[in-house]
């Protein structure tokens, strides 16, 4: 192989490299502005991290066997569920990006505004959508730290 065909390669595969960096750290962005703005209360911020499509769910499981099957417009409109007061901390992010969709697994720890600590795993699914990433899904299951 020569060496402007080696560095060319070279050059297509950084390019690559670099634009799912990028897309991945655009994801995690939107993903920790929609846990601090759930957190928050701020309604509007947190609508803006969403896209409903009809095929959304959102699915919750707790610490003590309950199963929920949030409608997802509940999503883009803060309920009582939600903030004020508290913290969030996502880490252990996993994804997988293809094209204009993602999916990505990540652990949760948030805090209260009394301080209480719960704990959960979470699947979000993501959609580019008008150059934006936005959720269209998620999956959060709590547990109980030991």
């Amino acid at each position: 192989m020569n060496w402007k065909l080696s560095t060319l390669l070279i050059g297509l595969f950084s390019l690559g490299s670099n634009a799912q960096t990028t897309e991945s750290e655009n994801i995690i962005k939107v993903l920790e502005k929609e846990s601090a703005t759930w957190r928050s209360g701020d309604s509007k911020a947190h609508a803006s991290c969403w896209h409903i499509q009809p095929y959304s769910r959102i699915l919750v499981s707790t610490t003590d066997g309950k199963t929920y099957d949030v409608p997802a417009e509940e999503m883009v409109k803060i309920s009582d569920a939600a903030g004020p007061g508290g913290s969030a901390i996502n880490t252990n992010y996993k994804m997988n990006i293809n094209g204009n969709t993602a999916w990505v697994s990540h652990n949760e720890a948030s805090t209260a505004k009394d301080g209480v600590i719960s704990y959960s795993y979470e699947i979000r699914l993501l959609e580019k959508i008008n150059n934006e990433w936005k959720l269209v899904g998620q999956s959060i299951h709590m547990y109980n730290k030991d």
